[in-house]
């Protein structure tokens, strides 16, 4: 991500860190392992009307393996169980918009920095 930050000009560390701190909830976060080695997290938050998928993220060394794929795939599947849209918002300029398309998401509108999609489990269910 901090390729698409410095390209935007907002690459801030500090404020970086702090933003996750800010919203860091152990029971909603999920590490990524594989092989036993740490390689990502994500997480997810489950509202009343839809779950909510922030901060996924995946090693560089780690990118193009499919693990992010398994991730939104199990997600998806959460969702459909659930009867329940995935939501998220993704950094503008960011691999990560062609990512979550690809992965059947839509964009639903666009703020200053970050454009959010929306994944309606219901048009994908595996039934239809």
């Amino acid at each position: 991500m901090k390729p698409s930050l410095v390209a935007l000009g907002r690459y801030d560390e500090q404020v970086i860190r702090q933003r996750l701190l800010n919203k860091f909830q152990p029971d909603d976060t999920w590490k990524i392992f594989l092989q036993d080695n740490l390689v990502g997290f994500y997480v997810l938050t489950d509202h009343s009307d839809h779950l909510y998928l922030d901060h996924l993220y995946v090693l560089p060394s780690h990118q193009g393996l499919g693990i992010g794929r398994n991730v939104i795939e199990r997600v998806q599947d959460d969702a459909r169980r659930l009867q329940k849209t995935i939501r998220l918002g993704a950094l503008k300029g960011s691999r990560s918009n062609a990512f979550y398309r690809r992965h059947g998401f839509l964009p639903t509108h666009e703020g200053e920095f970050d454009i959010y999609y929306q994944f309606d489990a219901a048009q994908h269910d595996i039934g239809n």
